[in-house]
């Protein structure tokens, strides 16, 4: 299967119901269209200047600075859930 729901018809979107779902987010509609141009890049960034350590929030504009910490509170909820996973695993 394509990833990105290449695979829903068009015309059959709206009648499929659960489409993508995690932890307690769900969603009826493809979710890449929640995914702008913009999104991508700051996600992209974040990445990078966390592995070189470069967070300085001098240089940041408010938007950036905004959306590192949205970044940074769910990638702790992920590697935490991830620790749990591990724990509770036979």
């Amino acid at each position: 299967m394509k990833r990105r729901c290449g695979w829903l018809p068009t015309e059959a979107t709206a009648h499929i119901g659960l489409v993508w779902a995690r932890r307690n987010v769900v969603l009826d509609t493809c979710p890449t269209s929640y995914v702008t141009a913009e999104s991508q890049s700051l996600i992209e960034e974040f990445f990078i200047r966390r592995r070189l350590r470069a967070l300085d929030g001098e240089n940041l504009s408010a938007r950036q600075v905004e959306a590192f910490v949205i970044l940074e509170k769910e990638l702790a909820k992920e590697t935490d859930h991830g620790r749990q996973d591990f724990r509770h695993s036979p």
